[in-house]
């Protein structure tokens, strides 16, 4: 038993599988519903609003619904997408043990311990049947997965079968008025919709479960007398075929397998066994330590079963599924239904080779587990687990291909693994003594020799090697010079390797994890998952492909990896060739999966810094979505991520993370968002754009920043018009700020004066000897004249002399990166469409930006035709500009290494990048004199 996932609960009294969705429901003796991910192993949602114990649920077959039954006489159907019970059925009048949807009716089919089972129809929400006979508690009711029956199990120790196929007749083709309503009367009473067809007696006691086979006439069930009866019926009668004895306590619940002739049992005996259904043999027995089971449930389409106990519930499948296949060439050689085939991946030609055992036994876990292949002798190798572990060699003659009559004796042989190692050599693990056994081809031994490590299993690793798998490492170990070669220590559970096609890199799969290392077993990546990892294959690229239960995967040589695909059912990777992956499924059917592999081919190419393929890739993909944005921006490509973007805001983020002003321009102009105009602001000062920033302040109305712009630009004169501005906004402090700038004494004494404070503006205009102002000021201030101090001397603070105007200040010197000089040799139209999509104008004129001194000639209080309150904080709107036109494209500056000129801007914006004044070219205020550093 191969136990896929496991949950700890209150003890477990009903399961139902999803027909489609990796969900299993589980009912609780507590009182509440769980739906439980299987493949995931997480808990999905929980419904609790019976009162007691919930002994059955189901789902339904093709609606979001599910039906449960319990302790509280109730039967509540709930959707699961809403979360929450839709409607409760009344009736029965003790407890519920079972509840089924029909597979093709509005019908539920529930068992209870009233003695009766009720046929409901949900939806019309009324009982349209109550079947009465048994004269005990009814454990169980189902309807047959075909026909028009149910069957049923009490513990009066009878097995009934019902034939409901009037009430069938009357859903799908009703009579006429009189006949319905003669019918609806006889139902009150159990009338002649349901009558039952056998009678089954045999058991001891009590029966507590019997269902279906899905397609033959059979019937399966199982009773406090500790036994498994099998009955036969047809048209007339039915009669017991056989008794299963084996269980130690009461057989809860039993059932046929779906795909295999097997039926499963659970008892209180705290077990599950396996019965052959031919041999009527048991198989196996799976014992739990504290636990007695309760309840199975098989799944609909796939091989998986689930069994519910004291403490909680496990989901399983009896044997593995996963095809024994090799990879050679241009063939795969796999077994499928105990014969060995071949595929061809260039004709997609399947053809079949030889039977490589008779039919026989189904005793389980017996199949192939393991396939080498010998190409020079075509020679087959096939391993399993019969005997404790076991190997078959056969010789297929070139002219057997196709012949279904053709069967070969195998050579046989004891060994826990067995591979080819070289032409006609192959090797056998005998675990016993730690050792290998070289072979040829007749069987015999040639050779022995020890191994290195305690080995578990052994694999190819090249001719004349094997890789070795230990509980804590795996090793390279060489044959003939019996040297390890390379061993790698890794806590991991070994089930699968995969070889590139130049036996440069491998590929170790466990449960959970994905190690990629060298051909010295080297270790290059892990990559951990939650879901089981299935299967994997490399591409000729060098990229390793692979699949969970529900997704394929790549993983790139540096560890980077992504989802390819979502699937619907597991697959198998054989081989990968470009867009193609071949695969086998779990019935060892070929397909052909086509894919995408844009994606980590772009990643492939950048990891390898082949830039060319990347710009074409650019050019010519449809490469999209935020996850390859962010792999850009996490491995430093940011110019790159621009041409994959077309939400405004993305944009603009990349654009200054790269430096590209002019789509930061055009992107702040679509968004027009105060707080992008400021960041634009900070990264235009930084490049030293002077245009960029003075639009930029524009844009937010940012008044005292662009003062001091203008200022350390030496644009006096429009710090003047500044001061106007200020003026006529009622900003006193921005007025007397610009006046400081321009060592406007007047202007400051005025201001001063204008605010009512007459003492300060006396002093300004005495000490800077503005005789008639200060007298003025004096006669208003009377006795409150301020005094002066003898003695000392003033001088008017006057800002110092700007190193640079009208134009842009020194750019700093920066590299170009390869994809921006790419786009300019070969992509500079493609990227001139982009920016001209976006908004921009790649003209060599600059910004039109708003004259301050038309402004105060116009009359007005600010940069746009609004009115603007004082201290005014509203982004919104702006500088009205009916044209936005970008400067020449400059070199961006990459680096924090600032003229002097710059780092004052820096501290009055509170950048946070700083000088380095260890630098020569800080050596002092003005020292800077180049147009580039």
């Amino acid at each position: 038993m191969l136990t896929k996932f496991e949950t700890k609960s209150n003890r477990v009294k009903g399961l139902s599988f999803h027909p489609r969705r990796p969900w299993i429901l589980a009912s609780l003796h507590s009182g509440v519903i769980q739906m439980w991910d299987y493949r995931m192993g997480t808990l999905l949602d929980r419904f609790d609003e019976h009162d007691g114990p919930v002994r059955g649920v189901h789902f339904h077959a093709t609606q979001p619904l599910f039906v449960s039954g319990g302790d509280d006489y109730k039967i509540k159907v709930w959707n699961y997408k809403t979360h929450r019970c839709l409607f409760t059925l009344h009736g029965h009048l003790d407890y519920i043990r079972t509840v089924q949807f029909h597979h093709e009716y509005p019908w539920i089919v529930s068992a209870s311990d009233d003695q009766t089972i009720r046929i409901w129809n949900w939806q019309s929400r009324t009982c349209v049947a109550v079947l009465t006979g048994h004269n005990h508690y009814v454990m169980c009711a189902s309807f047959h997965p075909k026909e028009d029956l149910v069957v049923s199990a009490s513990l009066d120790q009878t097995v009934r079968v019902w034939d409901i196929g009037a009430l069938r007749k009357k859903t799908v083709s009703p009579a006429d008025d009189i006949l319905r309503l003669t019918q609806m009367n006889t139902d009150l009473f159990g009338g002649i919709d349901a009558v039952v067809k056998y009678v089954l007696e045999g058991h001891d006691r009590g029966v507590n479960w019997a269902s279906f086979h899905p397609s033959l006439p059979l019937i399966v069930s199982g009773a406090d007398d500790r036994q498994v009866k099998l009955w036969r019926m047809n048209d007339t009668k039915a009669w017991e075929v056989d008794t299963l004895r084996g269980h130690m306590n009461n057989v809860s619940c039993v059932m046929f397998h779906a795909k295999q002739d097997i039926i499963v049992s659970n008892s209180e005996d705290k077990s599950i066994r396996i019965w052959d259904a031919t041999k009527r043999t048991g198989i196996q027995t799976f014992r739990r330590e504290h636990d007695r089971f309760w309840i199975l449930a098989a799944h609909p389409e796939m091989n998986l079963l689930a069994a519910g106990h004291d403490s909680g519930m496990i989901v399983f499948k009896l044997e593995r599924e996963r095809p024994a296949f090799c990879v050679s060439g241009d063939t795969v050689f796999y077994v499928k239904d105990r014969f060995l085939r071949y595929f061809e991946y260039s004709t997609q030609k399947e053809v079949q080779v030889a039977p490589i055992r008779r039919p026989g036994s189904v005793s389980l876990n017996q199949s192939p587990r393991t396939l080498s292949y010998s190409p020079t002798e075509n020679a087959v190798l096939i391993c399993s687990d019969v005997d404790g572990g076991s190997y078959e060699l056969y010789i297929v003659p070139k002219d057997s291909a196709g012949r279904s009559d053709y069967l070969q004796e195998a050579k046989k042989g004891a060994g826990g693994s067995a591979v080819f190692v070289a032409r006609n050599r192959f090797a056998v693990l005998e675990k016993s003594s730690n050792q290998v056994l070289v072979k040829n081809l007749k069987n015999e031994i040639v050779k022995k020799s020890p191994l290195p490590i305690a080995t578990d299993a052994i694999y190819y690793a090249g001719t004349g090697n094997l890789l070795c798998k230990a509980e804590d490492r795996v090793t390279i170990f060489d044959l003939q010079q019996r040297l390890v070669l390379g061993e790698l220590f890794r806590p991991l559970l070994l089930n699968m390797l995969f070889w590139s096609s130049d036996m440069e890199s491998v590929a170790l799969l466990s449960k959970h994890a994905v190690v990629i290392a060298n051909k010295k077993l080297v270790h290059r990546c892990t990559l951990h998952e939650t879901i089981r990892v299935k299967s994997g294959a490399w591409d000729e690229n060098g990229v390793f492909i692979y699949t969970t239960l529900n997704h394929m995967k790549y993983c790139l040589p540096n560890g980077d990896s992504g989802i390819i695909k979502t699937l619907d059912v597991p697959i198998y990777i054989t081989r990968v060739i470009g867009n193609n992956i071949f695969c086998l499924d779990r019935d060892g059917k070929n397909k052909l999966v086509t894919v995408d592999a844009s994606e980590y081919i772009f990643k492939l190419a950048l990891l390898r810094k082949r830039y060319d393929h990347v710009m074409s890739m650019i050019k010519n993909s449809q490469l999209c979505g935020q996850a390859v944005i962010s792999y850009l921006q996490q491995k430093g490509f940011p110019e790159v991520a621009l041409h994959f973007v077309k939400d405004e805001k993305t944009r603009f983020n990349l654009a200054l993370e790269s430096g590209n002003i002019q789509i930061a321009v055009a992107s702040a102009k679509e968004i027009d968002d105060k707080d992008h105009w400021y960041r634009l602001g900070i990264e235009a000062l930084r490049q030293g754009n002077v245009g960029i920033v003075e639009y930029a302040y524009q844009r937010t109305k940012n008044f005292e920043r662009l003062a001091f712009l203008y200022l350390i630009t030496g644009y006096l004169d429009k710090v003047g018009f500044m001061c106007k501005i200020a003026g006529q906004n009622n900003n006193l402090m921005g007025q007397f700020h610009n006046a400081l700038y321009l060592g406007d004494a007047r202007k400051r004494a005025e201001i001063l004066e204008n605010a009512g404070q007459l003492p300060l503006a006396y002093v300004t205009a005495a000490t800077h000897g503005l005789t008639e102002t200060a007298e003025r000021l004096a006669a208003e201030l009377g006795e409150n004249v301020p005094s002066l101090p003898e003695g000392k001397s003033h001088s008017l603070l006057m800002p110092p002399a700007p190193l640079m105007a009208c134009g842009d200040w020194p750019l700093l010197r920066v590299m170009r990166g390869i994809f921006e000089g790419g786009l300019d040799a070969t992509g500079r139209a493609e990227l001139e469409e982009d920016a001209a999509a976006a908004g921009a104008d790649w003209g060599d004129e600059d910004l039109d930006i708003v004259d301050a001194s038309e402004v105060v000639a116009n009359g007005g209080d600010g940069f746009d035709a609004e009115e603007v309150e004082p201290n005014e904080e509203d982004g919104e709107g702006g500088w009205d500009l009916e044209d936005l036109e970008l400067p020449p494209e400059t070199e961006t500056p990459k680096g924090c290494q600032q003229c002097s000129l710059c780092c004052i801007c820096c501290a009055y914006t509170r950048h946070a990048c700083q000088p380095n004044l260890d630098s020569e070219i800080f050596s002092g205020w003005g020292a800077c004199s180049s147009r580039e550093l």
